[in-house]
């Protein structure tokens, strides 16, 4: 697999896992590509720096393997993703039943640094690697009249305890417009850290769609659909007051029982200050155009 690497912050951003991704790495790897120092503006605004890999793999939502936030990380080892598969169907050219490596192999890979910012107002900032969803729709082809993109997770429940709990509807499931699925910043994750995708952040391949709340990025992939209606979206069907179809994060929407407004930072110590969370996690210049003439509080 082509493999490219963006500096989309500054050299100085990236804290590796015990000095893992130094300068050097990232500066051999794009030497290696063939690319410059890229900063992307989409992430220049100012100087962030990663998580741990520690803080990554032991504090996240995987319902699937329990409500805890570090059940995953205790339970996603049975998670089995030997000859994994992903159905394609809907509205494309080229339906069926895709390996990983017929999905997404010979497609070019990249180092994507990006803020996450949880529903729930915890924040971290996680170096993924994966391939642009929009490269993924391309080589499935999306045919005319498809205006969504849907998703499906896994559902194994002999390795999946909170599947047998049924502690909420499974499989889960989510959604995109379709612009938003073609945006440069989308990404279908396969690693962090230049490692594989953890079992507990959504192995083999996940959604990483860094300007929305961290349950649109949707984890273990097994279905993509093209389809024209809005598809159903987990978090919505649940509690569509609290959780909209849209979910772009959003500091003047106030969730009905917390407030936007401000983020806890993973890994900032117990007594370190909450900070101000950004309109669009900080993606504002590149995104807020795929909502222009919306009402944001209408279609949160």
């Amino acid at each position: 697999m082509a493999h490219r690497w963006i500096n989309t912050l500054t050299r100085n951003d990236v804290t590796p896992i015990g000095h893992y991704l130094n300068r050097r790495q990232i500066m051999a790897g794009l030497a290696a590509g063939g690319f410059g120092a890229i900063a992307s503006p989409a992430l220049a605004q100012d100087e962030l720096e990663p998580n741990s890999l520690e803080d990554i793999t032991s504090y996240n939502n995987f319902y699937e393997f329990g409500t805890g936030k570090n059940d995953p990380a205790r339970n996603a080892d049975a998670l089995e993703t030997a000859d994994w598969r992903v159905t394609v169907d809907g509205l494309v050219d080229n339906p069926g039943e895709y390996s990983l490596e017929d999905l997404i192999g010979g497609l070019t890979e990249e180092e994507r640094i990006y803020r996450f910012r949880c529903v729930e107002a915890w924040s971290m900032v996680v170096p993924w690697r994966g391939i642009e969803l929009a490269d993924i729709l391309d080589r499935i082809g999306v045919q005319d009249g498809a205006r969504f993109v849907a998703f499906e997770t896994a559902v194994q429940p002999d390795n999946m305890v909170g599947v047998r709990r049924r502690v909420i509807p499974f499989p889960y499931v989510e959604g995109l417009r379709l612009d938003e699925a073609r945006h440069p910043l989308t990404l279908m994750a396969t690693g962090i850290y230049d490692q594989p995708m953890p079992n507990q952040n959504g192995a083999p391949i996940r959604l990483v769609v860094p300007w929305k709340y961290g349950f649109k990025s949707i984890k273990s992939i097994v279905r993509i659909s093209l389809v024209e209606e809005e598809p159903p979206a987990t978090w919505n069907i649940i509690n569509p007051r609290e959780y909209g179809f849209y979910s772009n994060v959003n500091p003047n929407v106030d969730h009905p029982r917390w407030s936007q407004a401000t983020e806890r930072e993973i890994g900032g110590g117990l007594f370190a200050p909450r900070k101000p969370t950004l309109m669009f996690n900080g993606y504002e210049e590149e995104v807020a155009s795929l909502y222009e003439g919306m009402d944001l509080q209408e279609f949160f």
